[in-house]
């Protein structure tokens, strides 16, 4: 049955991997996957996260299954995480909450259940979106088309386009938004921008599919998730995938969330049952581990240490955004490199073309991926100078 498959090319990011791991120069540098590393390059457990992760496991009694829901604490703690405590969405009882296997796992259902609504929905992504996100929703069946987002000129959302693409879809279309941190650019949209996307879809009759997979990593816990707290304030319906993979350190444990709001809770109930009828027949149940933690650190005493500690993460990528433009600007001064401080989150497109990328990978040791994204939080302050003189040759 097998002998006729083809060998596929490796994942661009799996194989970009795979070259930095092969590379046995001192100096290189890995500013390709994506995710957060700190000065010593390693991608370290939270305290707060081995704290929970002890409690966990003294008070654990059992190993069975969790619902196909998933956590029920988990749920209910990250609905308030992300929204807000006290908003009218939840207080209204709007929301249902289903936990995923990773913020992948939250946009596959979210997939499937307008799919299970509209068949012949489209949904809209951003140009450029992550990678990933085609695959995993496209999987489901669903069209994907694009629109404008970013502008290269500037580092920026290409605002006044994007605006002029929505306005011109047909009612029931769905449009992926990312929260903030845009992956894979860094450009966010701002609080008035936001606003004016809710008018607009307000007036067009689109549902907004919200990607939020780095709250607490761009300006804060409350302004990272200031779209979905608007939009489920406003909207009658709108869907939220959530990823707890950056903001807690939790990439193998796969936990991640879809918040669905609908019209009336009626409505919102026959979501769910559509959810866990869906998250049956993908994966029976969810693993409840990470999502333990999770629940366990947002309704104790550690949250706060939680909280410091993803600050210093921001912080920590804020720096480092700061001294790569400083640098850049040092050694290449007939280019402008300051969208690399308007950015937010771990991000950056760092606008040189597909040979200067080869080049920085060939003779500098320096990785990233074909379209130059770069992940800041790759960087060390003591590697950011080598990495700066890289691209100043790589570019001429």
């Amino acid at each position: 049955m097998f002998e006729h498959l083809d060998l596929l090319a490796p994942d661009p990011i799996l194989g970009l991997m795979a070259a930095f791991r092969a590379d046995s120069d001192p100096r290189k540098v890995d500013l390709g996957v994506g995710v957060y590393r700190d000065e010593g390059g390693e991608t370290p457990v939270m305290q707060a996260v081995r704290a929970a992760e002890r409690d966990v496991l003294e008070h654990q009694t059992t190993k069975t299954y969790v619902a196909p829901a998933g956590n029920a604490a988990f749920n209910e703690a990250v609905g308030r995480l992300v929204l807000g405590e006290g908003h009218a969405a939840l207080s209204g009882g709007r929301v249902r909450v289903v936990q995923a296997p990773g913020g992948c796992g939250a946009l596959r259902l979210g997939a499937e259940l307008i799919r299970a609504a509209a068949p012949n929905a489209v949904v809209y992504v951003s140009s450029p979106t992550w990678a990933n996100h085609v695959p995993l929703l496209s999987g489901s069946g669903l069209v994907l088309e694009r629109y404008p987002y970013f502008d290269s000129a500037t580092g920026g959302v290409a605002f006044d386009a994007m605006m002029g693409a929505l306005d011109v879809l047909p009612p029931r279309s769905v449009v992926l938004l990312h929260a903030s941190c845009h992956n894979p650019t860094g450009a966010d949209l701002g609080e008035d921008q936001w606003r004016q996307v809710l008018s607009l879809i307000r007036r067009r009759g689109l549902l907004p599919f919200v990607d939020i997979a780095y709250q607490g990593l761009g300006g804060g816990l409350a302004e990272d998730a200031f779209a979905p707290r608007l939009l489920c304030a406003e909207l009658p319906e709108a869907l939220v995938a959530v990823s707890c993979s950056k903001n807690f350190g939790l990439y193998r444990e796969r936990v991640g969330a879809l918040l669905s709001l609908s019209q009336t809770g009626a409505q919102a109930d026959a979501a769910l049952s559509h959810l866990v009828r869906i998250a049956r027949g993908l994966y029976s149940m969810p693993p409840d581990h990470g999502a333990a933690i999770v629940a366990r650190i947002l309704g104790s005493g550690l949250r706060e240490q939680w909280e410091r500690e993803l600050a210093a993460m921001r912080g920590r990528i804020l720096a480092l955004r700061a001294e790569a433009a400083r640098a850049l600007a040092a050694v290449c001064p007939h280019r402008d490199f300051g969208h690399i401080v308007r950015q937010r989150g771990m991000f950056s497109y760092l606008g040189i073309d597909k040979d200067a990328v080869r080049r920085l990978r060939e003779q500098h040791h320096v990785y990233m991926t074909d379209d130059s994204r770069i992940n800041i939080a790759g960087l060390r302050h003591e590697n950011i100078a080598y990495f700066a003189a890289a691209v100043a040759k790589a570019i001429g």
